[in-house]
C-alpha cells in the first residue's frame, strides 16, 4: 500500500488515497483564515488501522503550515485534539 495524504480543494476535502483507490476524507469549508472541518469517513475496508488519524493529523498540520485556525465542527477531529493537545493552539 502507498498512502497518501492530498488535499482536494476543488472538492472542499482532504483525502487519504491508496493509489486511485479513496480510503477516507475530511470535509472542510475554507472562509479566509479559518477552515471548519466539518466531517470524517473512512470506508468501512478500511476502518480500525489508523486512517481517521492520520487524516485528523494531516488536516491540522496543513492548517498550521498555512496559517490557518480551525473550527473542529467534526467530533472525530475535536475528540483527536482533546487527546493530542499541541494541536489545542489552532482552535478559533
Amino acid at each position: 500500500m502507498d498512502i497518501v495524504f492530498v488535499d482536494s480543494p476543488d472538492h472542499d476535502r482532504y483525502e487519504l488515497r491508496d493509489g486511485d483507490a479513496l480510503i477516507g476524507l475530511i470535509a472542510y469549508r475554507l472562509h479566509g483564515d479559518t477552515i471548519t472541518l466539518v466531517h470524517t469517513e473512512v470506508r468501512d475496508e478500511y476502518e480500525g488501522q489508523g486512517h481517521a488519524a492520520r487524516l485528523a493529523r494531516g488536516a491540522l498540520d496543513d492548517a498550521r503550515s498555512r496559517g490557518l485556525t480551525v473550527v473542529p465542527s467534526c467530533p472525530y477531529v475535536a475528540s483527536y485534539i482533546e487527546k493530542h493537545p499541541e494541536y489545542a493552539d489552532l482552535v478559533a
